[in-house]
């Protein structure tokens, strides 16, 4: 019980002392001293002292609160995951307490989402994700499709044309398809009461207009 009780200290030491190190690597590499960070932490409207600073590096600080570990990474410019799992600089880590010492990139991988964890909720980040990709199909087949439009106008023989109508073609299937499927998505997002994420304007005519609700998908598009 005892051998326990002490591994629940060492673990929170642990995560501390990952990112007191990145913190005074990422300072130094920067050229900063401690007293720079802190002048830039303040910049972003979350002030951590430099005696702060310099206790928490140094291990002195009993505690690390999540707000300060965001701030501290954007001041450094770099990521909070990458503070909490310094892959490169520390071999391995402990994700939780009682747990065994796991290499320091699937720990993040982890804490990320990039590495699924059976039985874990991913919440929307799927659906997020999904969308992003549609976004980028959607705008480089509106692209091609501009591009291909633009061949046939200019085209100098007939067979020539005729291949850049087909790619046109092709492309606007594609745009429409992508576009589709956005909308379907967007559409589940709002039923689960999410707010889906903002459309470039190149997409403005995804989502449906107020005005016609009763409108099919197809007419739409």
């Amino acid at each position: 019980m005892d051998d326990e009780e002490d591994d629940f200290p060492e673990w929170v030491d642990r995560v501390k002392a990952n990112v007191a190190g990145e913190v005074r690597r990422r300072r130094k590499e920067m050229g900063w001293s401690a007293q720079d960070l802190a002048d830039q932490c303040e910049q972003l409207g979350h002030p951590i002292p430099r005696n702060v600073i310099a206790n928490m590096e140094s291990g002195r600080r009993a505690s690390l609160p999540l707000v300060d570990v965001m701030v501290l990474a954007a001041a450094l410019e770099t990521y909070p995951a990458c503070l909490i799992f310094p892959v490169g600089y520390v071999d391995q880590t402990q994700e939780l307490p009682f747990q065994s010492l796991v290499p320091t990139w699937d720990a993040l991988r982890r804490f990320t989402g990039e590495q699924e964890v059976p039985g874990y909720d991913p919440g929307l980040v799927p659906d997020f994700e999904a969308h992003a990709s549609l976004v980028r199909t959607a705008l480089a087949a509106l692209e091609e499709e501009e591009q291909a439009r633009f061949a046939a106008k200019t085209a100098t023989g007939r067979a020539q044309q005729e291949e850049a109508e087909r790619k046109q073609s092709a492309y606007a299937d594609q745009a429409i398809s992508a576009k589709y499927k956005l909308r379907q998505l967007r559409r589940e997002l709002r039923e689960d009461g999410a707010t889906p994420p903002d459309l470039p304007p190149a997409l403005h005519d995804v989502d449906p207009p107020d005005s016609a609700p009763d409108a099919t998908t197809e007419e739409r598009l």
